[in-house]
């Protein structure tokens, strides 16, 4: 190391000069130890700085800074206490919630994982106990609904609570006193099989001719009058006949107090009007069978009571308990037996409600009214609905603007057993839905948000989850789907149409209703049906505004139907278009090798005789031996001496090659056939 003499002498003490420095006269000298003192320890103030976010000012003693020697200090640091002497150590006990705290609150539904935490035991417990109540596919993060819950729970000594939205607290169902009832009218459906006459018997009762106006003479709605008769006033429903509108025909049976059955005298009994009776007996509500055209020639009305004998309807006349009517709408034969034999079953039934409550009532119907908006024909069943009063109709709300009767006329209010129609809902309900009158709005909001979610919900779980295994099955079983957007004027029709068409789907070709909604054919629609390559089916609506100019730009086919059967009937076309076209062989001509050459360059010439048919260059041939096909492929080349010909006829001999194949031997059979392609059906 290089050291300078600079350094040297700093190094030793030497000045610049070379003499010697004593540094220790330069050192400060050191303080004098501190006296012990008796008076208190010093204080530290600490000031209260806004400025600096401190908090008020505090006085702190020394011995508040000196380090203190705790327990908790000690625990902290990981130093084990020493028991005291003489005194044994607590044991940890194990403590039980008090019976009114053991209590679990949930909802709709709640995790495993989640229950086990609110009532303290291990998740793993938790779940061996759901599994010997023999629930085997959950796991810890899966939900349980309320009675597993309670079961659960009852195993663990513990209380579960719901939480839950609970729709009694905002309609509550109140027992009527005896003195509050009074008499209302009855409520009559009409049910039979489609074109046996139950629209032109209504028709005949109330003196109209509605009938007249359905698209082809056949009802495709469900309509809702109210009629006075000698007896009293009577509230008929008329439902349609036609196999697709079954939960029509169920609605009706649910809301009624007494079910006419019509049978044509002509026809018999037939699947609808089975169908009409077992909804009827599901509903547990009276039976009177109208046997209708009974002036026609060929009527047989005795043919009917025996055959509806078989289904449990015997009729008075022979010892049973079933009221019968032969009648005839057109002639009107009998419809005043017919009305007194209902004001007789009314009498029997003594039909009472209470008209000072609020309203309750069934959605017979619903549809969007281009002008008036959302309307719904309500049948009143309880209490008065007036204008005014705020209804929760399943997911839809609001308040009832305008009613009218059957005949169009405004009302004011509607007691018991009235059909009106409603205008002011917010949107068009489902046929079938309860109508309740409500004095809370917000608590109407939460439940209609919370009915339209449980729906959601159970839309959900029955469409289920898409695996890859599904897809994979469609894809190797060449599963076609067709896809429709469904528009109609009525809730009503929206549903059976809807069901009738997922009816149709075979395991070739699946049919999927994508969208389905009451009102007319709007540009989005069109939209939805090109994004989802849909086909647009409108029943009893049309196209509004530029719809039908956007589906004709966009290439989207829109199909307009009046009638049902031919909306079927059309859907099944489709669905055969989607399949492939069956392909089949047919068999043109059959020539026999009667021998053959070996020519240089060429390889096997068979010279053979058309049997039948034709032998065409342009088919496909097969090469049979002894009744056992050996090889199919196509023709080399065919000749007649020395020509190439296109084709030879029956009884003519010709010369033949069979392209990449040489084993050809007298008697062989060459058959000529040709691949036709047929439609395919799905029978």
């Amino acid at each position: 190391m290089f050291v300078t003499a600079q350094t040297r002498r700093q190094s030793e003490g030497l000045g610049p000069t070379g003499r010697v420095i004593d540094l220790a006269a330069f050192r400060p000298p050191a303080p004098p130890p501190p006296k012990p003192s008796t008076e208190s320890p010093p204080r530290v103030w600490r000031s209260d700085d806004a400025s600096s976010g401190r908090g008020p000012r505090q006085e702190i003693t020394g011995e508040r800074l000196r380090p203190q020697n705790t327990k908790n200090q000690m625990a902290s640091k990981g130093q084990k206490q020493k028991p005291v002497p003489g005194r044994k150590p607590k044991q940890t006990q194990i403590t039980t919630a008090a019976e009114h705290k053991r209590v679990v609150k949930m909802g709709e539904g709640i995790v495993i994982a989640e229950f086990a935490r609110q009532m303290g035991s291990k998740a793993t417990d938790v779940l061996k106990k759901i599994w010997e109540l023999g629930i085997r596919n959950v796991m810890i993060n899966s939900p349980i609904d309320f009675d597993t819950a309670q079961l659960v729970a009852a195993e663990f000594d513990w209380r579960v609570e719901s939480t839950a939205f609970q729709e009694h607290s905002v309609v509550s169902e109140t027992v009527d006193a005896a003195e509050d009832l009074h008499p209302r009218a009855p409520v009559i459906t009409i049910m039979g099989h489609v074109d046996h006459g139950k629209t032109s018997l209504l028709d005949a009762i109330r003196n109209a001719n509605v009938a007249a106006g359905e698209a082809g003479g056949i009802t495709q709605h469900i309509g809702a009058y109210r009629v006075s008769t000698r007896s009293g006033d009577v509230v008929f429903l008329d439902t349609p006949g036609h196999e697709a509108f079954t939960e029509m025909r169920a609605r009706g049976a649910q809301v009624t107090d007494i079910v006419v059955l019509v049978v044509a005298a002509d026809d018999g009994v037939m699947p609808q009007t089975v169908e009409a009776l077992n909804h009827a007996k599901d509903a547990e509500v009276p039976i009177i069978v109208a046997v209708n055209k009974i002036d026609k020639p060929g009527a047989q009305p005795d043919r009917i009571r025996q055959q509806l004998s078989a289904h449990g309807l015997t009729p008075e006349e022979w010892g049973g308990q079933t009221i019968y009517c032969d009648v005839s709408a057109r002639a009107k034969i009998g419809i005043e037996r017919l009305l007194e034999m209902l004001a007789l079953q009314s009498e029997v039934l003594e039909l009472k409600a209470n008209p000072n409550k609020p309203a309750k009532g069934a959605v017979i119907e619903a549809r969007m009214d281009a002008k008036r908006g959302p309307v719904s024909t309500v049948l009143v069943q309880e209490g008065t609905l007036r204008i005014g009063d705020s209804v929760v109709v399943g997911e839809e709300l609001g308040k009832v603007r305008a009613m009218m009767d059957d005949k169009g006329r405004q009302v004011q209010s509607a007691g018991p057993s009235t059909p009106v129609e409603v205008l002011g809902v917010s949107g068009v309900p489902r046929a079938g839905e309860v109508l309740n009158v409500v004095t809370d709005e917000r608590a109407a909001k939460e439940l209609a948000e919370h009915r339209r979610i449980r729906r959601i919900e159970k839309d959900r779980a029955k469409a289920g989850p898409v695996s890859l295994d599904k897809l994979m099955d469609a894809m190797k079983a060449g599963l076609k789907e067709l896809k429709i957007i469904l528009k109609a004027d009525v809730q009503g029709s929206v549903e059976a149409l809807g069901s009738a068409l997922n009816k149709l789907s075979t395991p070739q070709v699946k049919v999927t209703v994508i969208q389905a909604a009451v009102g007319g054919i709007t540009e989005t629609d069109v939209n939805l049906a090109k994004a989802g390559n849909a086909v647009i089916i409108g029943f009893h609506v049309r196209p509004a505004g530029k719809a039908a100019q956007l589906a004709e730009q966009e290439g989207v086919d829109i199909k307009l139907y009046d009638i049902i059967y031919d909306a079927l009937d059309e859907v099944k076309q489709a669905m055969a278009g989607l399949l492939a076209p069956v392909k089949r062989d047919k068999t043109m001509g059959k020539a026999e090798v009667r021998d053959t050459f070996t020519i240089p360059k060429i390889g096997v010439v068979a010279g053979c005789s058309i049997l039948d048919g034709v032998i065409k260059r342009s088919n496909p041939v097969r090469l049979i031996r002894d009744s056992v096909l050996i090889y199919t492929g196509k023709l080399g080349s065919l000749r007649r001496f020395k020509d190439d010909v296109r084709e030879v006829q029956q009884g003519y001999e010709c010369g033949m090659t069979i392209d990449g194949y040489q084993d050809i031997k007298a008697g062989d059979i060459i058959e000529s056939f040709e691949v036709e392609e047929i439609a395919a059906t799905l029978d």
